[in-house]
């Protein structure tokens, strides 16, 4: 058997594992002869050239990756009507061309550092908007800071009180407590006890409990992750954002170019596809 039977042999082998994994009544599945042979035939391969390995995971990888970014894709074209919801926080420019969508849980480290440098950036393009998606996924100090974000949403202070609870986290910072949060909104000059109500209203731990079922959906596992365009970009740095936010605009660019073609032999008609 030639080393590039036995490479597909094996890349199909790991395939057909994967799929099964995922779907237990895959077709590819096969019977326990068809499983010792394909065994053996690998260890007798392996043993002539272990790069046949290498090669066919580089393979099975490369086919996961385009597996994910389909399910990727198909899970945020299923959720933009929530995805987008007028009731969320936002900054940046409310009519903004390009929406960012931002999942964080205000006592994450990495959120915190991202926090000032996405502000800047922001505010610099100028058409860019900003959608907060509160996700206190950090344990209950996360879940009272999140309530109370936005419950000041409910006085118009949410950036206030967010920039003041996401300040750079340093040795001597304190957690989120009730404390240390009426503390900031007494600096804010929120009206504590309206907040305070406030974070214990079922609408906002409704809406808490859809940003987790949200995140879920997408496979969302962490923080800071964004939504820019058809991507999730997951922890990133302002350089991969840079790039998504282009890549989302010449996407963009390209659909808006292909919603409306001019009616061959018809002078000021247009057509949809």
């Amino acid at each position: 058997m030639t080393r590039l039977r036995l490479f597909a042999l094996l890349a199909v082998a790991m395939v057909a594992a994967c799929a099964a994994k995922a779907n237990p009544v895959s077709k590819m599945a096969f019977s326990s002869e068809q499983r010792a042979q394909i065994v053996q035939i690998v260890r007798d391969a392996m043993k002539k050239d272990p790069s046949i390995l290498r090669d066919a995971i580089v393979v099975v990888q490369a086919d996961n990756d385009r597996i994910e970014a389909q399910a990727q894709h198909d899970a945020l074209a299923n959720h933009q009507d929530i995805l987008f919801d007028a009731n969320d926080p936002f900054a940046g420019n409310p009519r903004g061309a390009t929406t960012i969508v931002e999942f964080y849980d205000p006592r994450c480290p990495y959120c915190r550092q991202l926090s000032p440098m996405l502000a800047r950036f922001v505010a610099k393009d100028g058409n860019i908007r900003l959608v907060y998606k509160d996700l206190p996924i950090l344990g209950p100090a996360s879940e009272l800071g999140s309530q109370a974000l936005l419950a000041a949403a409910r006085q118009g202070r949410y950036d206030a009180l967010r920039a003041a609870l996401m300040r750079s986290s340093s040795e001597d910072s304190e957690d989120l407590t009730e404390a240390s949060i009426r503390r900031a909104a007494a600096k804010l000059g929120l009206d504590w006890l309206r907040l305070h109500q406030d974070m214990e209203s079922p609408a906002i731990a409704k809406q808490l409990a859809a940003n987790k079922q949200l995140a879920q959906d997408l496979g969302i596992q962490g923080t800071p992750t964004l939504v820019i365009g058809k991507k999730i970009v997951e922890g990133a740095d302002m350089p991969t954002i840079a790039a998504a936010v282009a890549n989302a605009r010449h996407d963009h660019s390209l659909d808006q170019s292909k919603a409306v073609v001019p009616v061959s032999g018809t002078r000021g008609r247009t057509q949809r596809r």
